[in-house]
């Protein structure tokens, strides 16, 4: 009976260490990304002076975005709405100009186009510009998983695209609105993937008839939806767990998401992202594993070990996941690198954007 007990004690003891271990090894993985997500922050040159009201149960907060036009008073004009997602510099000003060059490339009409740049603003932003205590601010990079807010109150990054999307509902604001089209590169990439998978009120506009759509250009890294992670062919295949503790935590796969989309399953939000309209573009050469601002934590690099490799085993991930088809594209930009101005204004990102011709499906 002694040697039971004991025994029992010993392998209680075990498991327990192991969980500890476990736990000690995600709390470092945690603490990790976001160093190596907080190193590279510099306060942002430029801080839109245009604000946005967003209303929540908890109270009002401001939010800087630029805007083409005053969407303050009735644009029935405005047939085509282009939501541009800027990167981890938070430079929503030159993601403004490379919407703008974009769709003068596309020879669209500037007065049937209303482009967003919104501005998702880290702590030390606001505080070296000294805005005041109302403007959003997110702890570093936290804005791109869909974090809450640190200050003034804990609006999810994805909450401030919802109340844009709430905006753009408006019929006596856009009676005659046709398309909404969110577009990011890197970073902004990053965020619009993620939110295609998470977005609660897409409907708000689907309901009117208006087309929504997804344009995805070169994120660090993707959501995936199970435990599966490329190998080595970049097939996907069951990874192991062993060489990444916290591969599979949001944003790199499902485990521990945040409020904003904890009350919906992983199944749940898949069926979402598949049913959604998604062109996926990555650059032919921004293939380099050293690249300054690729993720590198273990997450990402169970996705691959480049930007390039990590869009092309996603997107064979999902396609091998729903043979039935997709509402999706994808396409490589020949000879271009890890470039937000050169991807946004290339011939398939105008197509994805503005509907041109020119990019071989």
């Amino acid at each position: 009976m002694t040697f039971n007990l004991s025994r029992r004690l010993a392998m209680g003891c075990a498991v327990a260490g192991a969980a500890m271990l476990a736990l000690l090894a995600q709390s470092a993985f945690a603490v990790h990304t976001h160093d190596a997500h907080e190193s590279h922050l510099k306060p942002v040159a430029t801080i839109s002076d245009i604000r946005f009201a967003i209303d929540t149960p908890q109270g009002q907060a401001e939010f800087p975005l630029y805007l083409s036009k005053d969407w303050n008073v009735a644009q029935p004009q405005v047939t085509r709405a282009v939501i541009v997602i800027h990167g981890k510099l938070r430079n929503a000003d030159v993601y403004f100009r490379t919407a703008q060059n974009a769709r003068d490339a596309a020879h669209v009409d500037p007065d049937s186009t209303l482009l967003i740049a919104p501005q998702f603003l880290a702590t030390l932003d606001t505080r070296e510009h000294h805005e005041p205590a109302d403007l959003l601010r997110w702890k570093g990079d936290a804005w791109m998983g869909g974090e809450a807010a640190r200050a003034p109150l804990p609006i999810s990054s994805y909450e401030v695209l919802d109340a844009i999307v709430t905006r753009l509902a408006d019929r006596k604001q856009f009676p005659n609105l046709q398309h909404v089209v969110f577009a990011g590169h890197s970073g902004g990439g990053q965020v619009v993937q993620r939110y295609a998978v998470a977005a609660r009120n897409i409907d708000v506009l689907t309901s009117e008839g208006i087309d929504v759509r997804y344009v995805v250009a070169s994120p660090l890294t993707y959501a995936y939806f199970d435990a599966q992670r490329p190998n080595a062919q970049g097939v996907a295949a069951p990874f192991d767990a062993a060489q990444c503790v916290g591969f599979n935590q949001w944003k790199y796969g499902m485990d521990n998401r945040p409020l904003y989309l904890d009350d919906r399953s992983p199944a749940q939000l898949e069926a979402t992202y598949v049913s959604r309209r998604i062109d996926n573009l990555v650059g032919g050469a921004d293939d380099d594993p050293q690249q300054s601002a690729l993720d590198r934590t273990c997450a990402a690099e169970a996705q691959g070990p480049q930007r390039d490799a990590r869009a092309e085993a996603y997107y064979r991930y999902i396609q091998a996941r729903h043979p039935e088809g997709l509402k999706q594209s994808f396409h490589i930009v020949p000879g271009v690198g890890h470039d937000g101005a050169r991807m946004l204004t290339s011939v398939c990102a105008l197509s994805a954007i503005f509907d041109t011709r020119g990019c071989e499906q």
